[in-house]
């Protein structure tokens, strides 16, 4: 993975993105930051990461400036990483990217895996980018997400499964 510096060598925004974000660990991290998770351990959980393959992400992001590391335990020292805004103006790539798989990965049987709900008016979005219901264009920051029971039985297996270990 390429860091800032090392740009690409060519001018198309398309492959200097990639450089940054094109692989699958890196948007697996991305998504458990997404979704509220801050902490190593938790990223590890969902994500199947080796602990060196999500340090190594991680890093890669903070040295992109896609992720800050803060601390919040002294002793023992450790971190949690919180998204800046350059990853937050990332987040509508990994909302059309949720939506395709939605639309073409999936087999009938599945649900959708997360819920996002427009604040303003109650109503899920479904996988629109607008709210179905009242019309208007949403952010993420418009909208409450949950996963929807499949998903949420699926990540609850994780860490059960990691207590057990």
């Amino acid at each position: 993975m390429a860091r800032v510096t090392e740009k690409a060598n060519t001018v198309c925004p398309v492959a200097r993105s990639l450089d940054i974000v094109g692989d699958r660990w890196t948007v697996l991290v991305l998504r458990e930051l997404y979704m509220g998770e801050t902490r190593f351990e938790e990223m590890q959980i969902q994500t199947n990461a080796t602990p060196q393959m999500l340090a190594t992400r991680l890093k890669a992001l903070e040295a992109d400036g896609m992720v800050e590391r803060q601390p919040y335990s002294e002793k023992p020292l450790r971190y949690e990483y919180r998204l800046t805004s350059k990853a937050w103006a990332f987040h509508p790539v990994v909302y059309a990217l949720r939506a395709w798989g939605e639309t073409w990965c999936k087999d009938d049987h599945e649900e959708v895996a997360m819920h996002f709900v427009h604040r303003e008016c109650g109503h899920d979005v479904g996988l629109a980018g607008a709210c179905p219901e009242c019309g208007i264009a949403v952010e993420r920051e418009d909208l409450d997400a949950s996963p929807g029971s499949q998903f949420a039985a699926e990540r609850a297996e994780r860490r059960a499964a990691s207590r057990r270990k």
